[in-house]
C-alpha cells in the first residue's frame, strides 16, 4: 500500500478517482503540457481517470509510486511527483508536473526532494535519474537543487508534436545522496 508524506507545506498523497476532474484541467493546460514528455494536449476525457487507476496498479505491484501534490494547508491539489522503477537494476526515474498557476514556489523542488528520498531511504534504489527537455530549465533546476548531476544531452531524443527534442538528464546514486 502506498504512503504518504508531509513535507513543510506539502501532502504528498495517492491520487483517487475524485482527482480526475482536477488532473484534467492542470494536466491538459497548454503550458504544462509542451514541457512534458507525456502530457497530451488537449487532454482527453476519460484519460485522467485511467491514468489514476493505471498508476494505482503500478503502486500495488510495486513498478512505481506516484503523488498527488496538494498544498498542506489549503488540500488543494496542484500537481504530481512519481517514481517509475526499473526493480531488476535497483532505479527509478523521477517525473513531476505542476498546474501552472503554481510555478515558481518551490513546491515542485520541496515534493521532488521528499520523494527522492523516498526512494533512496524506503525503497532502497541504488540510483535516481530525471529528465528535462531543454527548452524547460525550471525543470533542470528542479533535478539540480534536489542534489542530482547532469551527465548529458540527448539530443532529438523524444518527438513531442512532431517536434524532435533534446534532453538533458541527471542522476543521483545512494552514495551521492548519503553526502547531500
Amino acid at each position: 500500500m502506498q504512503g504518504t508524506f508531509q513535507t513543510d507545506r506539502l501532502l504528498l498523497r495517492p491520487f483517487n478517482p475524485q482527482d480526475a476532474v482536477e488532473v484534467q484541467q492542470l494536466a491538459g493546460e497548454y503550458e504544462v503540457a509542451r514541457t512534458t514528455l507525456s502530457l497530451p494536449h488537449p487532454y482527453p476525457d476519460g484519460a485522467a481517470e485511467s491514468w489514476i487507476a493505471f498508476r494505482t496498479d503500478a503502486a500495488r505491484h510495486g513498478h512505481g509510486y506516484t503523488f498527488a501534490i496538494t498544498a498542506l494547508a489549503e488540500n488543494q491539489l496542484m500537481g504530481c511527483v512519481s517514481l517509475n522503477l526499473t526493480s531488476e537494476h535497483k532505479r527509478a526515474e523521477i517525473g513531476y508536473w505542476l498546474g501552472s498557476r503554481y510555478w515558481g514556489n518551490g513546491y515542485a523542488t520541496e515534493a521532488a526532494g521528499r520523494i527522492v528520498r523516498f526512494g533512496f531511504e524506503e525503497l532502497h534504489l541504488n540510483r535516481i535519474v530525471g529528465a528535462a527537455m531543454t527548452k524547460n530549465p525550471a525543470s533542470s533546476a528542479v533535478l539540480r537543487k534536489i542534489g542530482m548531476h547532469y551527465e548529458g544531452c540527448f539530443k532529438q531524443h523524444i518527438r513531442k508534436w512532431n517536434v524532435y527534442e533534446d534532453v538533458d538528464y541527471y542522476g543521483l546514486t545512494s552514495a551521492d545522496f548519503l553526502t547531500l
